[in-house]
């Protein structure tokens, strides 16, 4: 059944934005996305996000929500359709746990890999190959960190397979070595390959020509 009432306001590029783009198809939910320009804010991004005036929101019957890890537990407890997370409630607290490790300790470390040259580039790298090497310990030997299924933290998580290689072409620094992270590696490919979440995945092109340009005004402005 379509939900007219549901609305998402996203950037075709923005890995957060793709994480709840995925929720909303494993819930089944029909929704109205719309693009922003980034660098031309709409008047109805700053309406509905006013404190950080980013991307995602999703609007659902007329009501904001920002943050794409709070967008997707409110679309979990408002859909019941497909559980993202489980019952039991050790494993419930634990993805979220894994979904914040992600985005405080891996995210930042890539990213730091990008933008730095020399020595910072190198302890940054070393850094974010600890950090996943961690994140690797939260899949135990299962396939997903939902378990047998996609789940929060997988949502939450998966697209770092995909940026991370981005920011291993740009850059030229191995940061996932299948031979270190074989579990890691895996789930990687295994989710990305999963049909509901290819199909909203960018051009894989595309996405390496836009953040190659990101990367040019990055280092530009940092020197």
């Amino acid at each position: 059944m379509a939900e007219k009432s549901v609305k998402l306001l996203g950037f075709w590029g923005s890995p957060f934005a793709l994480r709840v783009k995925w929720a909303l198809k494993l819930k089944g939910i029909q929704y109205e996305y719309v693009e922003e320009d980034l660098s031309n804010k709409s008047a109805m991004l700053l309406q509905y996000n006013p404190v950080y005036k980013k991307i995602p929101v999703l609007v659902h019957e007329g009501k904001p929500l920002a943050e794409s890890l709070v967008i997707i537990e409110y679309i979990d407890e408002t859909w019941k359709q497909y559980p993202l997370l489980p019952e039991d409630p050790y494993e419930r607290a634990m993805e979220p746990f894994w979904a914040k490790f992600a985005d405080e300790k891996c995210v930042p470390t890539v990213m730091a890999t990008f933008v730095k040259n020399g020595e910072e580039q190198e302890k940054a790298a070393h850094e974010a190959r600890e950090n996943l090497k961690t994140l690797e310990s939260g899949l135990e030997g299962k396939c997903f960190f939902g378990g047998k299924g996609v789940g929060f933290a997988d949502i939450a998580i998966g697209w770092l397979g995909c940026w991370v290689q981005i920011v291993e072409e740009i850059v030229g620094i191995n940061l996932i070595d299948r031979e270190s992270m074989p579990q890691l590696t895996a789930w990687f490919d295994d989710f990305l390959e999963i049909p509901i979440i290819k199909e909203c995945m960018p051009a894989h092109d595309r996405l390496l020509e836009h953040n190659k340009n990101f990367h040019k005004v990055l280092t530009s402005s940092s020197t």
